[in-house]
């Protein structure tokens, strides 16, 4: 019996690193939760705080504060770091220059101190930060992933579950590409039970499903999100918590997050959305599928967007 503590390190304490801390420790996914930020004040108020809602789990969860390097026992280290909040009419590429250099400074402070366990990096823009990670750090790529558009996969799921009156988890539809501008839904292997989505919806409504509006949707609702509340959060502190509890159960389930491509559907020199099997070593293989002609289109271009902006990292 495994009887090793699971311990998850989030970087940045903000309302994505936050909030993902209350839903690992809500759903009993880890036995240590460690919170490192720069404003010494604020991480400790948080890890009091979660101690308390800690008090209330049936087992025994400890909350901790480290340093970033203090990361050699680590299974699983979080990025959720900001250069700052996005302004009316940016979007998730505006933020690569100043989180990049926050980056730089982090993942090799991490590795001089012994790191050999998997990042998630669930800060944006996702697929760029993703690679940078993945080249700083010298893991194996297995071992670096995004939370990629697993986040826009359960926004399109849902979104079509409330038009088809279906519990979103029997829909199987789901987004690839650039967690960003360039992602698009997969409708040739979208499907609710093996009827294609686009059937279900005209036998539900009598009506066409409009998939263009729809993806437009979807693409806009974190946006929409954040235009009125001025963040994000629940939804991508649940994605953190999903892609943690698949690595920590070895479910090997396919989800649809932020690889290192070397090969797999044409590309190399990035990181992207596409399915990949998760088990206790991170990705333990990337699904490649037969896109239709016009999906494909949409999958190199949202590849020559992310390897255009990889090339701006400092």
């Amino acid at each position: 019996m495994n009887t090793k503590p699971r311990k998850v390190m989030i970087i940045g304490s903000g309302n994505v690193g936050t909030s993902a801390a209350y839903a690992l420790l809500n759903q009993n996914i880890c036995e240590e939760l460690i919170l490192v930020d720069l404003d010494a004040d604020r991480v400790e108020g948080h890890c009091q705080d979660l101690r308390d809602a800690a008090a209330y789990m049936p087992g025994m969860i400890s909350v901790t504060v480290r340093e970033a390097s203090d990361c050699a026992d680590v299974d699983i280290a979080v990025l959720t770091v900001s250069g700052g909040a996005l302004k009316p009419g940016q979007t998730r590429l505006d933020e690569l220059t100043s989180t990049a250099r926050i980056v730089k400074t982090i993942v090799p402070q991490m590795m001089a101190g012994g790191f050999n366990g998997i990042f998630l990096v669930a800060t944006n823009p996702c697929d760029i930060i993703t690679w940078q990670v993945y080249q700083l750090s010298g893991l194996p790529r297995s071992q670096v992933i995004g939370t990629g558009v697993w986040l826009d996969t359960t926004r399109l799921r849902r979104t079509l579950a409330e038009k088809l009156d279906i519990g979103a988890q029997s829909i199987d539809a789901f987004i690839l590409g650039e967690h960003g501008d360039a992602q698009f839904p997969v409708w040739s292997h979208s499907s609710v039970y093996g009827s294609p989505v686009s059937d279900v919806c005209q036998k539900h409504t009598g009506m066409a499903l409009d998939r263009d509006a729809l993806a437009e949707t979807v693409r806009k609702l974190g946006f929409e999100i954040y235009a009125r509340k001025g963040c994000t959060e629940y939804g991508i502190a649940g994605t953190i918590a999903e892609i943690c509890r698949n690595i920590f159960t070895g479910s090997h389930r396919a989800l649809a997050i932020s690889c290192i491509l070397d090969g797999e559907y044409g590309e190399r020199g990035l990181a992207i959305g596409v399915p990949a099997v998760l088990a206790h070593g991170g990705v333990q293989q990337i699904i490649e599928l037969q896109l239709a002609e016009d999906e494909q289109a949409k999958f190199s271009h949202a590849a020559a967007v992310i390897k255009s902006n990889i090339a701006r990292l400092p």
